[in-house]
């Protein structure tokens, strides 16, 4: 690394999180700088500090709403990384800190409306001197790059797809679900007919085949930041869209549910997401689940259920649950997933059971080359329990992150203003980022 930043500490703000330990732990793959560990929950991040050589990671309790703690914490940093979320909260404190201290800046920031502030603030950071890189996680971040790398050897661009699956997460946070709420629902801001357009979330669908064992996967479109600044490089694109799933495909649907009711403010974002929580992290007995489905669980272990009765259920349940189900059924009444499918998840959530995450990133692109319409699809080729990259959507935003930030420390210092991927990470410089923190070469993006 250059001599520039290699005496300056990088600065982890939300180090406590799942995606921000995973970045800590493969950018020291890469680099010797010291880390400053910074949360509210110094306990876990006293835990990840534990894993380094005594002196290189260092631990301090953070209120990033604090200004002065915050301000006296970044002094002199050499990078700080903002890990915490949602950011449509955390991000502004912090960009606004490293400005006035001229301190460079990254995050792996999914929300729409807080990207858009960053980028407001490319005349504050110019003045300043100071780069701020946003969106640099796995989508964006990584399909950034997927995309620029799709899309380098087309003549013209018509139309690029941003798609992601997720899978069953082992672990998730409550910030990952507050975001899930904001995007499962409501208006979200696209690129269609060679404009800025306001679709439905979660109405829209493509298919893309999302992994190699997999058939075509549907997927729903979803308000996210690369529909918003990818047509700051592609103007003439007819569409720039991003579309999701989660998996099992029942999920989609408890996500419409439960994400309609917090719009309709039939549902308060705090139970929602703590429903999703508890449905995810905690015993099927603290989820609320068994006293829900008890009454089917013979019928379900049979599969034998009919849709009448699950409508029975839906009827006869309240709270977040009653959304839930709701989100299923409409998801059979669309031919979204059968009956089968939808069953098989609620006795999986009753027993427990998780199913292998198999969660990726694939990006789509469609124009001309050589007077011949073409389609280049980029996809990462390997994913599941033995991937070191796409593991799980905690490893391949944290893993993405760590390039980015090898990256930034290596010429960051050499820019100022604020930067989104496609603006500064040049396809081949971050795979080869990707694979100086961990990253096998065979794990690498794909073209299928």
């Amino acid at each position: 690394m250059s001599n520039y930043n290699k005496s300056k500490p990088v600065v982890f703000i939300g180090a406590a999180g799942e995606m921000c330990r995973v970045a800590v732990e493969r950018f020291a793959k890469a680099s010797d700088a010291q880390l400053v560990l910074a949360d509210l929950n110094t306990v876990v991040i006293e835990s990840l500090a534990a894993k380094f050589p005594t002196g290189r990671a260092t631990v301090q309790k953070l209120d990033l709403f604090n200004e002065p703690a915050l301000a006296n914490l970044i002094d002199g940093a050499g990078l700080v990384v903002l890990g915490a979320g949602p950011y449509s909260r955390t991000a502004h404190p912090v960009v606004n800190a490293c400005i006035k201290a001229r301190v460079p800046y990254l995050d792996f920031d999914d929300d729409v409306e807080s990207t858009q502030a960053a980028l407001a603030l490319t005349a504050e950071a110019k003045k300043a001197g100071v780069p701020l890189y946003v969106g640099c996680g796995a989508s964006p971040g990584l399909s950034n790059v997927m995309a620029m790398d799709a899309t380098r050897d087309l003549d013209s661009v018509d139309s690029i797809d941003i798609c992601w699956l997720v899978g069953d997460e082992p672990t998730v946070g409550k910030a990952v679900l507050q975001h899930l709420m904001h995007i499962a629902a409501g208006p979200c801001l696209t690129w269609v007919n060679s404009k800025p357009t306001v679709n439905e979330s979660w109405v829209g669908t493509t298919y893309a085949p999302m992994y190699t064992e997999d058939g075509e996967r549907l997927l729903h479109e979803t308000a996210h930041p690369e529909p918003v600044t990818l047509p700051r490089l592609f103007p003439n694109a007819t569409r720039i869209q991003c579309f999701g799933s989660l998996d099992p495909k029942p999920l989609n649907g408890i996500a419409r549910g439960l994400g309609s009711a917090v719009r309709a403010k039939s549902l308060s974002m705090d139970d929602a997401v703590d429903f999703l929580y508890n449905l995810a992290s905690k015993p099927p007995s603290g989820g609320g689940l068994v006293e829900g489905f008890g009454a089917l669980k013979e019928q379900l272990r049979g599969g034998d259920i009919t849709l009448n009765e699950l409508y029975q259920l839906v009827s006869s349940s309240i709270g977040p649950l009653r959304y839930a189900l709701w989100g299923m059924l409409e998801q059979i009444w669309n031919g979204e997933c059968t009956v089968t499918e939808v069953a098989t998840y609620i006795l999986n959530a009753v027993t427990g059971t998780k199913i292998e995450n198999r969660g990726n990133i694939l990006v789509r692109a469609v124009g001309m080359r050589g007077g011949v319409s073409t389609v280049i699809t980029k996809r990462n080729p390997k994913n599941g329990k033995d991937s070191y990259l796409c593991q799980s959507m905690g490893t391949v935003t944290g893993t993405s992150t760590a390039a980015f930030m090898v990256m930034a420390l290596e010429d960051g210092h050499q820019r100022s203003g604020v930067f989104c991927p496609e603006d500064w990470a040049e396809p081949e410089t971050f795979y080869k980022a990707l694979e100086r923190v961990g990253v096998p070469k065979d794990e690498i993006v794909e073209t299928i």
